[in-house]
């Protein structure tokens, strides 16, 4: 039997890696002669370097940039041939930012335009830039400032300094920076930049802001929307929201948005190597409706589907009913609070507790 082990990261607990080897050790306990193919995956947002230095190869480059609250952090991008491939959150990321300082009008993008220019400086021609557990809401604007946007102080101190943005912002030095690179934000988050759909009502509350903050980061970048884009044309762009509204700061340099999912099913094979799988095996911290929206194993059942796969989810906790499971091409779910009996049990022994579920699972489906 074949089975093809495709899972997100189970976010705060284990990496997709991680999840993958405790699925696959689950499974061989259960059934020895099972052939598992490990695909661990990413959607953009963190382990989307590894993952796809796994599956491209390439080089990785190490480099010290800001982090989200403007102390210096260690971070690297890939490299295969011409184009770099970004991990946003290695250089704003959420998990860099302890639980006491956690406040989105203060956290800046600044080291991902430090990641973009270090890859643009050495002879990039593409950047994919991979969007998704940010602990920012700034619009990309530190982003745009590490590139050359004027006038640097406030745009490089967080979402909140943009209320006092005044005038227009000057991109000129930034686009000329950026000038023949093609520019691609990874991700599948449609939201726009402002907003009850937008990056501060959306994404800000996870990132510690109030509901006041929130009205007053939407504020500050509307302040900031008309300081760069005074028609209005790019901050209603689907995925302009994305990563606490960096990917509007990449549309303002020229770029697109473009599915992150998608780009690494394509780039991992997950097509070829499902077509010959007897069962797909994927996962993430919590399946829920936002999962059916486009994430990750949303985009492994549809292509399970297509090559009439079944398709498993194991998730850290399932928010979704059976129907809307199998509309979306999920044969079975199972939850690891369920499975592990409470969800303190799942958090603290969590690769334990998925190689328990997954065992469960395999002598379900053994042949």
């Amino acid at each position: 039997m074949r089975i093809v082990i495709a899972p997100d990261k189970f976010a705060g607990t284990l990496t997709a890696v991680e999840a993958a080897r405790a699925v696959a050790d689950g499974w061989r306990a259960v059934d020895p002669e099972a052939e598992c193919e490990l695909v661990p995956l990413s959607d953009g947002g963190p382990g989307f370097v590894e993952v796809l230095h796994a599956a491209l190869g390439g080089r990785l480059v190490d480099a010290r940039v800001s982090g989200p609250l403007g102390d210096p952090v260690p971070a690297r991008y890939l490299v295969v041939g011409d184009t770099a491939y970004v991990e946003s959150a290695l250089a704003c990321g959420l998990h860099l930012v302890p639980g006491d300082r956690r406040d989105p009008g203060r956290s800046t993008t600044h080291g991902v335009g430090e990641l973009v220019a270090h890859a643009v400086d050495r002879g990039a021609r593409t950047v994919v830039v991979g969007m998704g557990g940010s602990g920012t809401n700034d619009g990309g604007a530190g982003m745009l400032a590490a590139l050359g946007a004027e006038p640097a102080s406030p745009l490089r101190r967080g979402g909140a300094a943009l209320a006092g943005i005044g005038g227009p912002v000057d991109l000129e030095a930034a686009r000329a920076r950026t000038a023949g690179v093609r520019l691609v934000a990874a991700t599948d988050v449609d939201n726009p930049l402002l907003g009850i759909h937008g990056a501060s009502a959306v994404f800000g509350p996870q990132k510690g802001a109030d509901a006041d903050q929130v009205q007053r980061l939407d504020a500050a970048l509307t302040a900031f929307a008309e300081a760069t884009d005074p028609s209005g044309r790019l901050r209603g762009e689907p995925g302009a929201g994305a990563a606490g509204g960096l990917g509007y700061g990449l549309l303002l340099l020229g770029g697109t948005v473009e599915s992150g999912v998608s780009r690494v099913l394509d780039a991992v094979g997950l097509a070829g190597l499902t077509a010959s799988a007897d069962v797909v095996v994927t996962g993430e911290g919590s399946f829920d409706f936002q999962s059916l929206r486009g994430k990750l194993p949303h985009g492994v059942a549809r292509t399970a589907a297509e090559h009439g796969v079944p398709c498993l989810v194991l998730a850290g906790r399932v928010a979704v009913g059976r129907a809307e499971a199998a509309a979306a091409g999920v044969t079975e779910t199972h939850s690891l609070v369920e499975s592990a009996g409470s969800v303190e049990a799942a958090l603290e022994r969590s690769a334990e507790e998925l190689r328990v579920l997954a065992g469960k699972v395999a002598r379900r489906w053994k042949r």
